[in-house]
């Protein structure tokens, strides 16, 4: 079959389906990555078929953010879900959302005209490309989303419709009833080729999602679980990473797409104060995608200074691992079996992902509002010298091995593709 996939064109969204996408070629399947025009690269160099689509115009600070991680914060709030958050604030997220879910309406028509021509069986889309929908329904492909961590999008808006349905209490007046953006969301690109609304428009006829189950949030859609196999890309192996380390190694990754940076600033401490703390413990560090020290200063001792290293290479020396709740850190700190200080800078689903870490014993969380170097020492010091954290990073990697892999998924892929195709 000719598989899709349509990906939000920032890495870290790229690399979640790169390990899916090569399990569907190695089946003898034909794939390609619709992509902005400006991150082609992401899929190239993954190995994979890149078609454009949109202007250059079209989401160019997001991808400018790709070899520039520095301006990742000024494009993004927080879109970070509380469940206990009361309807008004979940109604002005939701809203917020489906402007966000907007942005890449502009490439209805060139994805509309990439299916025609190209005709695939299946569309696997980004819970953020909702367009990808309407170019599988107007050819008759099957279509699903592909999740890169919690699935925020569905349970907002089941809690949209549940508000929406919900009757008054008795004696009480109706409330007036809520404005519901799907509408303005689908309408301009549905009518121009005379599609009714579906809710599988917005949600898919199915979702694959790598997240751990019990990190799934309660909401709708048909899920079809896969075992997150990191990719994160490749580089040549430096030597030292081939000797064995003198005392303790650590990574402090600001992930792929740099949001961990904004650790510093949320916290109010420097990147030298934190590596400091951690050779203090007797540690070494290696710290990738690095903010850098001040023009002309030395990495102290024990500091490993290195703009980008695949954290596949990195992760089997560590003893333990710093990030700031990325669902690809996680990915691969999990697969690797490393214990995890989780320090979330909120955005989408980072303090759920601490949380969990925690609760399964595989780590320990740091909220930036509570950060001072001395939690941050005495958590990682205990991460460094109690063994329950290493058997809970072994647990959590065993639980994770009973989830089907890319390889294992892609028959269930094509038997959902043959029930949904027309």
């Amino acid at each position: 079959m000719r598989v899709l996939f349509c990906v939000f064109p920032h890495t870290s969204h790229l690399h979640a389906v790169v390990p899916l996408a090569w399990a569907l070629q190695n089946a003898g399947h034909e794939v390609r990555v619709a992509l902005h025009p400006d991150a082609l690269n992401l899929a190239t160099d993954a190995g994979l078929s890149a078609v454009a689509i949109g202007t250059r115009e079209h989401l160019g600070e997001i991808v400018a953010a790709n070899p520039d991680p520095a301006k990742l914060p000024k494009l993004t709030g927080s879109m970070a879900l509380d469940p206990a958050a009361g309807p008004g604030r979940l109604q002005a997220q939701w809203l917020h959302y489906t402007a966000m879910l907007a942005q890449y309406r502009p490439v209805v028509d060139d994805l509309v005209a990439l299916a025609r021509r190209w005709r695939p069986d299946l569309v696997l889309w980004d819970p953020l490309c909702v367009p990808a929908a309407v170019a599988a329904e107007v050819t008759g492909a099957a279509h699903a989303r592909f999740l890169w961590g919690q699935d925020n999008i569905a349970w907002l808006r089941a809690k949209q419709l549940e508000a929406a349905a919900a009757a008054p209490a008795p004696g009480a007046t109706a409330p007036r009833p809520r404005r519901d953006p799907v509408r303005s969301l689908m309408r301009p690109m549905l009518e121009a080729y005379g599609l009714d609304y579906r809710e599988e428009l917005l949600l898919g006829q199915w979702t694959v999602d790598p997240s751990p189950e019990a990190m799934r949030l309660p909401a709708a859609p048909v899920y079809v679980p896969m075992r997150w196999v990191p990719y994160n890309g490749g580089s040549p192996v430096p030597a030292w990473l081939d000797e064995p380390p003198r005392r303790p190694r650590v990574a402090l990754t600001l992930g792929v797409g740099g949001r961990g940076r904004q650790l510093f600033e949320e916290a109010g401490v420097t990147f030298a104060e934190v590596v400091a703390a951690i050779t203090g413990l007797g540690a070494e560090v290696v710290a990738t995608g690095h903010p850098g020290l001040p023009p002309g200063a030395e990495a102290p001792e024990g500091v490993r200074l290195v703009d980008y290293l695949p954290l596949n290479q990195l992760l089997p020396t560590c003893s333990a691992v710093i990030h700031h709740g990325g669902a690809g850190s996680f990915a691969a700190a999990v697969a690797h079996r490393v214990p995890q200080l989780v320090t979330p800078v909120p955005f989408w689903s980072e303090s759920e992902t601490a949380r969990y870490v925690e609760e399964r014993g595989a780590g320990l969380a740091l909220p930036t509002d509570q950060f001072t170097l001395d939690a941050f020492s005495a958590r990682l010091r205990r991460l460094l010298t109690e063994d329950a954290f290493r058997d809970g990073a072994l647990m959590l990697a065993k639980e994770t091995q009973g989830v089907p892999g890319p390889a294992e998924l892609v028959p269930v892929l094509a038997e959902l593709t043959l029930r949904h195709r027309r």
